[in-house]
């Protein structure tokens, strides 16, 4: 059972290059705070691309199910008026750039036997290191998100993982693991009951 966190009493400046914050900003009390996001994953930094047509219809292809033939590749060029070394090149390309991060298969959990979850949000006090803490959470095959995200006036946790596992105890055991680990005793974990809506983002 976990216990509510006495707020700090005294001035607090906070890590404004880790929170999203004004620079600079300080708070005497505790209010209700913008929540941003972070990801402990980093994505290397990207600028806007321009993509031709072509390129973008090859994309709307690809970010779904790639056809199921013998050859997908002369397939999506062919639908996107484009030669299928076009279409080699311009994934190779963008992978290399880090537009697209990862090219692969995905695997239903709940089908592969890993029908349990639970978000677990983490209180990470100013006297750890909370990138630290997130790299050692990350390791763990069982993780499969892992957020730093800025705590609020009642909720005052700022790490966020989902866990996975073949049943409910085995979520826990890996939160407890990670709780020794990591040395965080303070948190929550919040299973899931019912999948209500799990898709990709289509970005055209």
């Amino acid at each position: 059972m976990t216990r509510p966190i006495p707020w700090p009493g005294k001035k607090t400046k906070i890590r404004t290059a880790e929170k999203g914050l004004i620079p600079g900003m300080k708070i005497t009390k505790w209010t209700k705070l913008p929540v941003t996001v972070k990801k402990i994953k980093r994505q290397n930094p990207m600028t806007p691309v321009d993509f031709s047509e072509q390129e973008r219809e090859v994309l709307r292809i690809v970010q779904a199910d790639l056809p199921d033939t013998q050859s997908p590749y002369a397939e999506i060029a062919a639908r996107a008026g484009i030669s299928e070394q076009e279409v080699l090149d311009l994934l190779k390309r963008l992978k290399e750039q880090g537009i697209i991060r990862r090219f692969g298969a995905t695997l239903r959990h709940q089908q592969a036997g890993y029908g349990h979850n639970a978000m677990v949000a983490w209180y990470v006090d100013d006297t750890m290191d909370i990138r630290h803490v997130g790299k050692i959470m990350s390791r763990r095959s069982e993780i499969t998100h892992c957020y730093e995200r800025a705590s609020c006036m009642d909720w005052p946790y700022n790490l966020y993982t989902m866990v996975h596992g073949r049943s409910p105890e085995h979520c826990t055991r890996v939160v407890y693991e990670l709780a020794r680990e990591t040395g965080v005793e303070q948190y929550e974990m919040l299973f899931s009951y019912k999948e209500l809506k799990k898709t990709s983002m289509s970005y055209f």
